[in-house]
């Protein structure tokens, strides 16, 4: 039998037009697309790979099944990153328990350290002693990593560093088997590919410099609260993606250019080598990353069975809202196709 397929709406099939309306509209319309409220969530500092301290928020239900641990993209925070918390309430009324966190420079996080981000270096170790911590909480395994966009990455960098958990945190107290696997939406995969291809994009520069402004933010954010960290200079500097990893990130974590530290940080290298389950969900018209990507991919998943590859032919980028027919086809409740074949994946691999 033929797998059913994505359909957006007719008006969203371009992935530009999706990227942007899940943006702009359906952010501020979400919440009543679905008709399950916040879950009873408890503030929780986690301790991170060096001991950064990592701000997070915990939901355990009745008789939880399993753990989604989860975090978002380039830029935001807990508190406005609503495609996250939309995962949470559905997770949540599913009877799964949810730790969603602040990564690095991020959020309440980078209130607590002014430790800046590592695309995955150090945020994959972060992600599992958060879930040790969060099973000493209560929450039960499996444990599933999951995130979106440049999210995507990290949780991806998650697996790889699970896999080695018995050589670098023996003393966590949990076990890599406890340690299930990813589910991503959308990650980005190279970094140096894609930010060339935006930044020549006549569309997509403009894209680039709305996340540069946001980075700038963050980082002005990070100065005032933590004075002396970060040099103002560089700051103003700062002007676009590659110049807020060149003035503020490499020298920090050792890389002679941001090309350098891109490759190493790349998630599209570690997919090969990844033996927990791993799901990737990525649409061909996204408008965030180079095209040339996806015959990557698709050779790389061929060749690793741990892999499992959803490409669809639309989407754009985490945007994926699904059509009335395709919501009807697939026998979901809402529109929100991608984390509803996540929570299905989630949900089969954990009975097994």
């Amino acid at each position: 039998m033929t797998r059913p397929e994505y359909i957006p709406p007719w008006l969203l099939k371009n992935g530009l037009l999706m990227t942007l309306y899940s943006a702009l509209r359906a952010s501020r319309r979400w919440e009543k697309t679905i008709p399950y409220p916040d879950p009873p969530y408890q503030e929780h500092i986690f301790s991170g790979a060096c001991g950064v301290p990592i701000f997070g928020l915990v939901a355990i239900p009745e008789n939880p099944r399993y753990t989604i641990v989860g975090t978002y993209g380039i830029t935001g925070d807990l508190d406005n990153q609503w495609f996250l918390r939309l995962l949470g309430r559905k997770a949540f009324a599913q009877g799964c328990a949810v730790v969603l966190f602040d990564w690095r420079a991020h959020g309440k996080t980078a209130e607590l350290s002014p430790t800046l981000t590592s695309d995955g270096l150090y945020e994959g170790e972060d992600f599992v002693r958060i879930a040790a911590a969060a099973k000493k909480m209560g929450c039960p395994a499996p444990f599933w990593f999951t995130g979106y966009s440049l999210g995507g990455q990290l949780a991806l960098w998650a697996v790889k560093s699970a896999q080695a958990i018995a050589d670098w945190g023996s003393e966590l107290g949990i076990a890599e088997s406890e340690l299930a696997g990813t589910a991503v939406i959308c990650p980005s995969l190279d970094s140096n590919r894609s930010l060339s291809y935006l930044v020549k994009d006549e569309l997509g520069k403009y894209l680039e410099k709305a996340i540069a402004r946001q980075l700038k933010k963050l980082a002005t954010q990070i100065a005032i609260l933590h004075p002396g960290a970060i040099d103002p200079a560089a700051i103003k500097r700062a002007n676009t993606i590659w110049g807020f990893d060149h003035e503020l990130v490499i020298g920090l974590l050792g890389f002679s250019t941001v090309e350098e530290y891109y490759d190493a940080s790349s998630a599209l290298h570690i997919l090969p080598h990844l033996k927990k389950p791993t799901l990737i969900l990525y649409a061909a018209d996204d408008p965030m990353f180079d095209p040339t990507i996806v015959n990557d991919l698709q050779a790389i998943s061929a060749n690793n069975s741990a892999l499992e590859l959803m490409l669809t032919g639309y989407g754009g980028h985490v945007g994926y809202i699904s059509s009335k027919a395709c919501q009807r086809q697939f026998a979901d409740r809402d529109r929100w196709w991608a984390w509803n074949r996540i929570l299905q994946w989630f949900d089969r691999l954990s009975a097994n």
